[in-house]
């Protein structure tokens, strides 16, 4: 890579911590259990056909998301910024009794408590650079309770709960 590459390949990370982003935790049956990841790239598409996409970099969750028939991804809220720290990170507790999760009949892990979680199935799924772009049909959506917001920005979780004025 060049030093321009490399140094539109910082400014560009830069000016994505600078856009603050819903954050979701995508979840899937892997061949060896449940599987999941923090994202913050998750993106409407399309109302009809309802479709969805976000991106995954190489990791043991990722590849087991992309390997999967379904997934869900969960659309989180306030209350759950550990959460996603925990599944943001490598070795974080994962699908603890604590954090909430259940099993839907179909088979993959869904977070009961998020604002909304998505079943969904992989319609395309595209390599860019080190990432791949995975462009999802929804297949069921199951409505949680819509108490605020879970925003990502500059590498640090922020919260809003309806009827406080203040981020925290």
């Amino acid at each position: 890579m060049s030093g321009i590459e490399t140094g539109i390949g910082e400014l560009f990370k830069s000016a994505f911590r600078r856009y603050p982003t819903g954050i979701a935790v995508i979840a899937a049956q892997g061949a060896h259990g449940p599987a999941g990841l923090t994202a913050s790239s998750v993106a409407s598409v399309s109302v009809d056909p309802p479709a969805l996409s976000f991106s995954v970099i190489g990791s043991r969750s990722a590849r087991a998301i992309l390997e999967a028939p379904s997934f869900t991804v969960n659309l989180l809220g306030p209350g759950h910024a550990g959460l996603a720290r925990d599944f943001a990170r490598t070795g974080g507790p994962r699908f603890t009794p604590e954090q909430g999760w259940s099993v839907l009949p179909t088979g993959e892990p869904f977070l009961p408590g998020a604002q909304a979680s998505l079943r969904a199935a992989p319609l395309h799924l595209v390599p860019v650079g080190d990432s791949t772009v995975v462009v999802a049909t929804v297949l069921e959506v199951l409505l949680g309770p819509a108490e605020g917001r879970l925003v990502h920005h500059d590498r640090e979780f922020f919260t809003h709960v309806h009827g406080n004025g203040n981020g925290i």
